[in-house]
């Protein structure tokens, strides 16, 4: 007596079991808890790199203004901002990464605190 195709096939899964689910999801954890934290930990990091650059480049600009202009600018640095004669910040004043607040420079230092 002769098979048909029909009842040599193997059964078809429909769904993946409970076992399958709970593996995908345990590993899935297992990554978020290795990758969230160094996230946070390297944009924390980037963003204090990024205030030291900032500040570095406005105690460059202010010690430029100096030589240029012969006076410190004001505290704020609005005589450095365009329209000023020279382009010491083309894009304008940068601001703190950390916390969003604007630059100023110490009245006695000329430096960025």
């Amino acid at each position: 007596m002769k098979r048909s195709d029909s009842n040599c096939r193997p059964l078809r899964r429909q769904a993946f079991t409970l076992l399958e689910l709970l593996a995908v999801v345990t590993i899935l954890g297992i990554i978020a808890v290795i990758v969230v934290p160094r996230v946070t930990t390297t944009s924390t990091a980037a963003k204090q790199k990024a205030h030291l650059h900032n500040k570095a480049v406005i105690n460059a600009a202010v010690e430029r203004y100096y030589v240029t202009e012969g006076s410190w600018p004001s505290a704020d640095l609005n005589e450095m901002v365009p329209p000023a004669t020279y382009d010491y910040f083309p894009d304008g004043l940068p601001t703190n990464p950390i916390d969003g607040s604007v630059y100023t420079i110490d009245a006695t230092t000329h430096r960025v605190p």
